[in-house]
């Protein structure tokens, strides 16, 4: 797993594009969360479990709290809300101005105040997502990720299994491709992995013996596209006569990316087996597991009941 990711406040401001109140303000700053803050309870007066280390994101309500007060007692607690080195930010919505008090103190620490047009809600909606895509953990793995029925497959196994060339079939039978070779996989929630290609080698496929080809060029664009939500893992394997393999299903297998649980196939590789008609019907068999129907567990409970009826009857 990497390690944690940082954004600075310069880079904030040029992805969103907000205006910077206190232009000598150090923008330099680190955001090393995603987590947005809305300073209510602190501009009331309760720090003690403030997380100043989160952007501080001030709305109408948090602005018409400070004018509510006296002079005294809003530079008291502006100053104290200011106070914290590891703020990033302060971020006013809606196009509304800072209070002077609060500009005041912000511009005497170097504290950056931005300021954006949308709602608040929105603003945090955008930021939110703005963060998620710069500060998620991410890895990457050696695979290809392909997007066969809607859900996100990644294929993984030795070099030379034949993972590209079942990517080049599965893109011919109308699926798309996402990546080949290296894929940049992202946990952008608890439960949510996504994979993308590195910029480089965007919509490429390397195939032994006809070399580097460009799946858009080829196929179109319909047959790529840039991230998709991995769902699963099938592993290829060499084919080994010593090794039993799962003939039922009922026991389902699972890898752990970036501490995610993902459901794995581990389907062996020999001469004569259709990989891409297996992936294709995987990706299905998948789908039907989600719906609630498990056919392997169907057909043991089917077979106990007739070990079962046929027991009564002897």
């Amino acid at each position: 797993m990497s390690e944690p990711r940082s954004v600075s406040v310069a880079e904030l401001v040029e992805g969103i594009g907000m205006h910077v109140f206190n232009s000598d303000a150090d923008l330099h700053r680190r955001i090393t969360t995603m987590d947005i803050n809305r300073p209510g309870l602190a501009l009331a007066g309760y720090f003690r479990y403030h997380p100043a280390e989160r952007i501080q994101l001030l709305g109408r309500t948090e602005l018409s709290l400070l004018e509510g007060m006296e002079e005294r007692e809003q530079r008291l607690r502006v100053y104290a809300f200011c106070s914290y080195d590891r703020t990033p930010c302060i971020v006013i919505a809606r196009g509304l101005e800072p209070p002077p008090a609060l500009l005041s103190v912000a511009q005497a620490k170097r504290l950056p105040v931005l300021g954006v047009g949308m709602v608040t809600t929105r603003a945090a909606a955008v930021i939110s997502t703005f963060l998620e895509a710069r500060l998620a953990p991410e890895t990457m793995m050696h695979g290809v990720l392909v997007d066969v029925y809607g859900i996100g497959i990644l294929i993984t196994g030795a070099s030379g299994i034949g993972k590209s060339e079942t990517a080049l079939e599965l893109i011919k039978r109308g699926h798309r491709l996402v990546a080949d070779d290296a894929v940049i996989i992202r946990r952008v929630s608890d439960d949510t992995l996504v994979g993308s290609t590195p910029p480089l080698l965007q919509y490429l496929l390397e195939i032994r013996g006809l070399g580097v080809l460009n799946a858009m060029t080829l196929f179109g664009a319909g047959a790529v596209r840039t991230h998709k939500k991995v769902a699963m893992v099938i592993h290829l394997e060499a084919w080994r006569d010593d090794v039993a393999y799962d003939r039922l299903g009922i026991d389902e297998e699972t890898v752990q990316i970036l501490d995610v649980e993902l459901p794995c196939i581990t389907v062996p590789v020999r001469p004569g087996r259709n990989l891409a008609v297996i992936v294709e019907v995987a990706a299905m068999n998948h789908r039907l597991k989600r719906m609630g129907y498990h056919a392997a567990r169907e057909f043991s409970d089917q077979l106990a009941r007739a070990v079962e009826g046929h027991d009564a009857y002897d």
